[in-house]
């Protein structure tokens, strides 16, 4: 059976533009009983069916569980690929999951399910290499120099300009080096700096908030500028105790971050496209949160 065949990718598309053309406004409200209640979403039925019907195989492994594979990164067999939004994401994203997460808890996998695209996770301390392209890759974490996503344009054009200055000479160059250098039009770093910065990757961790600090404080991932979601605020079932409620899921933070960067550094009036980022995230929300509000003391059947 196709996985992921083109056909359904260009219907979930139509559908997200549908979605799109009649929704006239978004807001996501921090304060409103319902944080997820002004999403453009597509039509959750099917969840609804397969929390009815129960856990299913995964076509891949065997494996049984609810809604998705959490190690194959796939919908269930009762969950048809086509009724499973796709979404179009403007920037690659980077995922770095801490052995210790628990899989079938982890947000992180709604990503990788609903922009397989764009998207890669990776189990630290398997880390992708990074060296040399600091000034369009960002890491999302709230660190002592943590910057908002407003300012990552200042910042990235910094790094590019410093790159610039920090540039051999042209004597200290090999004469066939520099002449085609010359022949190209100053292509290379000095064309960046004349288009100015590009952000093309981000990335998050997918740990507990006791955990992270390991991660991002790896040499690998040090040198990469910091962004901090400071004015949005978590609704996830499993906030963890200690923590401010600005420490976001990692979908979360992941949907956040492509809200601000579609309004702040596009400079683009968000009109819904990435709702669909919490597809799996908002029926999980209101679940268990229907079953709280009505008094059920067993918690629905979530575990995948």
């Amino acid at each position: 059976m196709a996985l992921s065949p083109s056909v359904f990718f260009q219907e979930s598309e139509k559908k997200n533009a549908n979605c799109m053309e009649t929704k006239q406004t978004q807001t996501v409200s921090i304060a409103s009983e319902d944080p997820l209640q002004n999403l453009c979403l597509a039509s959750q039925e099917v969840l609804h069916k397969a929390q009815r019907s129960g856990r299913s195989r995964c076509l891949q492994c065997g494996g049984s569980r609810m809604f998705y594979c959490y190690t194959c990164y796939i919908p269930v067999e009762n969950v048809p690929i086509e009724q499973i939004p796709f979404v179009q994401l403007p920037l690659k994203i980077d995922i770095i999951k801490h052995p210790n997460e628990t899989d079938g808890k982890s947000t992180a996998v709604h990503a990788k399910l609903l922009a397989p695209s764009s998207v890669s996770i990776y189990t630290y301390p398997c880390i992708p290499e990074y060296e040399g392209k600091d000034h369009e890759v960002v890491l999302v974490f709230p660190g002592p120099q943590s910057i908002s996503i407003k300012d990552v344009s200042f910042h990235l054009k910094k790094r590019v300009e410093s790159k610039g200055r920090s540039k051999p000479n042209d004597l200290d160059m090999p004469p066939f080096k520099l002449k085609r250098t010359e022949a190209e039009g100053g292509s290379g770093l000095n064309e960046s700096m004349h288009e100015g910065p590009s952000l093309k990757r981000v990335v998050f961790i997918d740990s507990t908030w006791s955990q992270t600090n390991q991660i991002a404080s790896d040499e690998r991932l040090r040198e990469l500028l910091q962004v901090e979601l400071k004015t949005r605020k978590t609704c996830f079932w499993r906030h963890q105790k200690g923590k401010p409620d600005t420490f976001l899921s990692t979908i979360e933070a992941i949907y956040y971050f492509l809200v601000d960067y579609h309004s702040d550094m596009l400079k683009e009036k968000y009109k819904g496209q990435y709702d669909n980022l919490l597809f799996f995230y908002s029926f999980m929300y209101r679940l268990i949160k229907n079953a709280k509000g009505s008094g059920e003391k067993t918690k629905p059947t979530l575990t995948h």
